[in-house]
């Protein structure tokens, strides 16, 4: 099979009413607007003008977007316009389309007044690239000459060239100069504007930052006159998230402006000074990079594309007290954006679009009550079942029921710290981890396929696995069962880790941005969650007590929890197949086959003579099994768009900020295959025919990002919101600059009204 060429469907043609390009190709591939499709206009008679394009090869238009309006409707009115019909094609975002290339021409039939010597019209187009770029909505006028009476046009006289009959010219703010930023973005060509050519951008828009206190930015941007920037299309982030937490830009007051194609705008003329504010995570004296995003235009003229700089700032040392007060201030910034429940949800506000600040001690209590969801997990129930009933079926002296619950609590508390510790260590680094970034590896989730294959047949009696992993029924001495205890609580972590983040969103996102011990007591305070429940059993006998008495019926019942167990097996070799394709999980059943035979020919010997020699060949069974694991490893990623149902589209930064510039509403979904709860809510809630009406009679776009495997777009998304994991719900409203974050665990009733901006 030819693994290299599964790559993701490349998102061509996204044409979108804003004014701002993809990034798909350079700039300097692209010819400006003017070169690419040249205007002309000329009177056929007093009551039909011609409107034409010559376009360039490997660019089009589409008829769809054709519009022409009259400047003087009282001089001249326009009855209709007449466009031939195009090419059919299948656009991206405005469905079947019909598209010109090279040449287009239509007629502009209207009624002029008797003394009527010229005419103005407002001609609106738009069109698109073959490398992937279009161009915004763009407008001209243009003043055509009429004759003085109308040609009787004999047969055979053609039309355009009797006398007073000529083409127009078109006054742009760059004319078609070779200026490749010449008509990109929104374009207001009107007569009289001036015939100046665009400065470039660093000239045009001049960005600066210093470093104003030890723990605030000073941004500053700079243009020359009829120059201005729009204040709701540009942003800021840090370049590394682990240095600290932006506030809000601190705005000063913005004039008001009509825009074209936005109505009333804020924007800024000559210069503007921003405060930010930043939260660092140590005082030392250090150097920032700090990334912006912003976009300007001309006056009456042309708008740039978005534009995106780097600057470094050099900050002094901070003291504690600092740190201390500037994270307070951004908390309070924050603090008004609660997070939607599932029976009420607010409108989005400004910073909104982050999880909810919570509290030291909210956090705690968060992650216990999070830990004790998730002994409900179909992969968790077994286990604790089968370890609470045999504790409370053994008849061991409470000394040494509190033992067992200790030692079990000791292993989930020491795997959780494990792989908090971790992620921290890893991002402040700078790698771009999240909460179940371990189920992004194959190795990990094939692993975890086999244990629960072995355990499952423990469960069913066709093995005997001892007390490392599950120690049910057996009589074990002293240290056997303390190992048995902790690593049963290690196993309890391992299998629970897809289910963690939904329950836990807000508390990992807290101990993610603080130090390593308060992460640590916060992830403790989840281990603790978790335990707490054989704690219990284990500290409380009245809890023992009640728990069914032994009998046959507890074989019955382990037999039948051996399912539970089969079905994950099932579902991450599923998962498998959607990180690595159907190769990987036919390559892992082969390996499940070889660990099968490897576990029944070592429990068939385990009391046979020279069982050593015997079990060789379980060994060499065993060692087959995990050389599979290594063998989908090396596997080449599968595409995610490939998971994406056939409303969503794949999620991609560029696309939702042009989105976003377009005010078009958009709900994004941040998803992996091995998150449990993200494919519940798929299929209760958002693949239903109540969420797709709520698209259509919004023209919300929904947008579908795959976390499956690695990928540092979905993570750079989920930071920016304070997500350390999926699922993520983000919903941005129509003109709204930020976005509202859902709860992990959605309802048909809450998206909708969410989506359609119902209190």
């Amino acid at each position: 099979m030819n693994w290299t060429s599964r790559l993701p469907t490349a998102l061509l043609g996204l044409c979108l009413a804003l004014p701002m390009l993809a990034h798909a190709a350079s700039e300097s591939d692209l010819l400006p607007v003017d070169e690419a499709f040249q205007l002309s206009t000329r009177a056929l008679n007093r009551d039909e003008i011609e409107v034409a394009f010559k376009i360039a090869p490997s660019y089009y238009l589409y008829r769809e977007r054709m519009k022409v309006e009259s400047a003087d409707p009282a001089g001249f009115s326009i009855v209709e316009a007449q466009w031939p019909n195009g090419d059919p094609k299948e656009d991206e975002f405005f469905g079947h389309v019909e598209t010109y290339r090279l040449n287009a021409a239509g007629t502009v039939i209207g009624q002029a007044a008797p003394t009527l010597a010229e005419v103005s019209l407002k001609i609106s187009y738009q069109g698109c690239a073959d490398i992937g770029i279009c161009y915004p909505p763009q407008r001209r006028t243009v003043t055509v000459a009429l004759p003085a009476q109308a040609p009787a046009n004999p047969a055979g006289f053609l039309p355009g060239t009797s006398p007073g009959l000529g083409d127009t010219s078109i006054a742009t703010a760059g004319g078609a100069s070779s200026n490749p930023l010449a008509g990109l973005g929104q374009t207001t060509s009107v007569l009289g504007a001036t015939d100046a050519l665009p400065l470039p951008e660093d000239q045009a828009f001049q960005f600066e930052a210093i470093a104003e206190s030890s723990t605030e930015f000073l941004l500053r941007f700079t243009m020359p006159p009829n120059y201005y920037l729009y204040r709701d299309h540009s942003r800021f982030e840090l370049v590394d998230p682990n240095v600290g937490t932006l506030g809000s830009p601190l705005w000063p007051a913005a004039q008001t402006i009509q825009d074209p194609e936005f109505g009333a705008v804020q924007v800024y003329f000559d210069l503007v000074e921003v405060p930010l504010r930043l939260a660092r995570r140590d005082g030392a004296p250090t150097v920032v990079a700090l990334k912006g995003f912003y976009q300007g235009c001309i006056k009456d003229g042309i708008c740039y594309p978005p534009m995106e700089r780097t600057l470094q700032v050099e900050f002094p040392a901070a003291s504690a007290g600092e740190l201390t007060k500037v994270a307070e201030l951004i908390a309070d910034e924050a603090a008004p954006a609660k997070a939607p429940t599932a029976t009420s949800i607010q409108t989005p506000e400004p910073n909104a679009g982050s999880l909810p600040a919570l509290t030291f001690w909210q956090a705690l209590l968060a992650a216990l009550l999070g830990g004790l969801v998730l002994n409900l997990m179909p992969c968790v129930l077994p286990v604790l079942s089968l370890k609470a009933i045999s504790l409370a079926s053994s008849g061991e002296t409470p000394a040494k029921a509190r033992a067992h619950a200790l030692w079990y609590t000791a292993g989930v508390l020491s795997s959780f710290a494990v792989v908090g510790l971790l992620v921290i260590a890893l991002r402040s680094g700078g790698a771009a981890l999240g909460w179940g970034f371990q189920l992004q590896q194959p190795i990990f989730v094939g692993l975890m396929a086999y244990v629960m294959l072995a355990l499952g047949l423990s469960l069913s009696g066709l093995i005997l696995i001892g007390a490392g992993l599950a120690n049910i029924g057996s009589n074990l001495a002293d240290q056997s069962g303390a190992k048995g205890d902790f690593f049963t609580g290690v196993l309890a972590v391992v299998v629970a880790s897809p289910c963690t983040a939904p329950f836990m969103g807000g508390a990992l996102s807290f101990a993610f941005n603080q130090s390593p011990l308060v992460a640590l007591i916060v992830f403790l305070a989840l281990g603790l969650g978790l335990a707490l429940p054989f704690l219990l059993v284990g500290f409380v006998p009245a809890l023992a007590h009640r728990l069914p008495k032994p009998g046959a019926w507890m074989d019955t019942l382990k037999q039948w929890l051996a399912y539970p167990l089969y079905i994950t097996a099932v579902w991450l070799a599923w998962v498998l197949g959607h990180q690595r394709g159907v190769d990987a999980m036919a390559i892992w059943l082969i390996g499940a086959l070889a660990l099968t035979a490897g576990l029944w020919w070592w429990e068939k010997n385990r009391f046979a003579d020279r069982q050593w020699s015997r079990h060789l060949l379980a060994a060499l069974l065993v060692a087959a099994s995990l050389w599979a694991l290594w063998t989908i490893h090396r596997l080449p990623a599968d595409a995610p768009a490939q998971n994406t149902s056939q409303f969503a589209k794949p999620y991609s930064a560029e696309l939702l900020t042009q989105l976003r510039g377009a005010q078009t509403p958009v709900f994004v979904n941040m998803t992996a295959d091995w998150c449990v709860s993200c494919k519940v809510n798929e299929r209760s809630t958002l693949s239903g025919d109540r969420f797709k009406q709520a698209l259509a009679d919004t023209g919300t776009v929904y947008l579908k990002g795959d976390w499956t495997n690695e990928d540092p777009t979905i993570t750079a998304f989920l930071k920016e919101h304070g997500a350390v994991g999926v699922p993520l719900y983000v919903f941005y409203a129509k003109g709204s600059s930020d976005g509202v974050v859902l709860p992990a665990i959605l309802t048909p009733d809450l998206v909708d009204r969410t989506i359609r901006g119902e209190p």
